[in-house]
């Protein structure tokens, strides 16, 4: 109903018995009860909590705070000690990779299987099972046992069937944490377009992922609610009391920095390919690239298409590794199909979360002096940038042309994810992304 929550916990609470051995529970169960030889853990202590319909609301707090298992009261695959739960409205989990799959059916039995068990009608997978299948892009391994699969690949199916089941509030559980760049950036514009209308409960030790998906965080420790709000205030909070002792999940503070070399020294994806880690200057933010990714998620008109992205050194050549702080040429070629009068060549970096970290486009530069292109001709447009300092982790970089200006433009163009780097070691002490320092110094002023 309009204006009623989408999820209702009211006192929730689960525990579970524990005991010394297997001879305990058999003789307390004998005795009826009169001799207790059992303690009792609170997995889940008193929880209440109402999402709203629309609304993201993030899960937090350390492992065994009982995050798991809220998530599985949720869902009604484990039953409550006491208090009540309400959802109204349909379910999709992505909880533990392979819940809900059977490892000896293949990848089609096992869509049928998980998408009755969300709630679809044999009619309604038969009418999906094709764009589920184009979404998971497992190509022949969907007619193989899935207990062949990777993790990635677990990923890949479990997250097309939870998309194509109108689900109303959708749980993901540290699901986006396996798989390639490519696919995570894919899963997270279905998520960003289903927080429009659905409602996410979403788990992670990513205090940067918290941040940028919800809207409240619930924080939990010690299966009670520690604390409940806007998502910047909490996430604040749990970082500051991490901060006091041990660190919290995902915060584990400064770490070894490594680089991929070859023997030489120089960065091994530039030799051979064949890499070994050693332990890296602090200074350094090693980063690999990988190639041109044609046939990625895009849209456009079509008149014109993009043919090629690529980094280059200043002398033209394709990079294939390169170090934050560094000099670096992105260049994206363009064929068109019909006449152009006034192209845009543009470009924008995401991280994996997909949010938009920096980017640009042709225009201001060249706005009084555009360089029409006739059905046939190419052309080629290069950034010239110093590339930031980027935190460890996978990034993607989206192209696109256009026809006209930054007000009123016809896109012919858009890839999503037309390339990809990988950030292996990292100097960058926090933000989305580092400044490169020409120095830092600390002196006594006074004393």
């Amino acid at each position: 109903m309009p204006g009623e929550p989408i999820l209702r916990a009211r006192n929730l609470s689960k525990s579970y018995r524990l005991y010394a051995s297997p001879r305990d529970r058999l003789m307390e169960s004998l005795w009826r009860g009169r001799r207790k030889l059992h303690h009792e853990l609170k997995a889940v202590d008193d929880i209440s909590l109402d999402v709203d319909r629309g609304e993201t609301v993030g899960v937090i707090g350390r492992n065994g705070a009982g995050k798991s298992t809220f998530l599985q009261l949720v869902t009604g695959t484990v039953q409550p000690t006491s208090g009540t739960i309400e959802v109204h409205g349909r379910i999709a989990a992505l909880l533990e990779l392979g819940a809900g799959f059977n490892p000896d059916f293949t990848g089609r039995e096992n869509i049928h299987l998980n998408a009755a068990l969300l709630g679809l009608t044999p009619r309604e997978i038969a009418e999906r099972y094709d764009s589920i299948v184009a979404f998971a892009e497992l190509g022949e391994h969907i007619e193989r046992p899935v207990r062949t699969y990777s993790s990635g690949m677990y990923m890949r199916l479990a997250f097309a069937v939870a998309a194509h089941v109108d689900a109303d509030l959708m749980i993901v559980d540290e699901a986006l944490s396996v798989g390639d760049a490519f696919f995570a950036q894919k899963c997270i514009r279905f998520l960003r377009k289903f927080q429009e209308t659905g409602s996410i409960l979403f788990v992670s030790h990513d205090t940067g992922a918290i941040l940028s998906f919800c809207d409240r965080v619930i924080w939990l420790e010690h299966g009670r609610v520690r604390a409940i709000g806007p998502a910047k205030v909490v996430v604040e909070d749990y970082l500051a009391d991490a901060a006091k002792g041990a660190p919290a999940e995902g915060e584990s503070g400064p770490r070894p920095r490594r680089h991929l070399i070859d023997e030489s020294g120089r960065p091994a994806s530039a030799i051979d390919g064949r890499l070994r880690l050693i332990n890296a200057s602090q200074h350094r933010n090693d980063i690999e690239l990988f190639a041109f990714k044609p046939d990625g998620a895009s849209f456009g008109k079509g008149q014109a298409e993009i043919v090629g992205v690529r980094l280059e050194t200043e002398d033209g050549q394709p990079l294939s590794w390169c170090v934050g702080g560094e000099m670096a040429t992105l260049a994206i070629d363009v064929l068109a199909h019909e006449a152009i009068a006034r192209p845009i060549v543009g470009f924008l970096v995401k991280d994996r979360l997909g949010q938009h970290l920096f980017g640009d486009n042709t225009y201001l530069s060249h706005a009084g002096d555009a360089v029409p292109m006739a059905a046939g001709e190419t052309l080629r447009a290069r950034f010239r940038f110093r590339m930031p300092l980027l935190a460890t982790g996978t990034y993607t970089v989206a192209v696109a042309v256009a026809d006209g200006d930054v007000t009123d433009h016809i896109q012919h163009h858009w890839i999503h994810d037309a390339l990809a780097f990988t950030s292996h070691a990292s100097s960058a002490a926090t933000g989305l992304v580092g400044v490169p320092m020409h120095e830092i110094s600390i002196e006594r002023t006074s004393g």
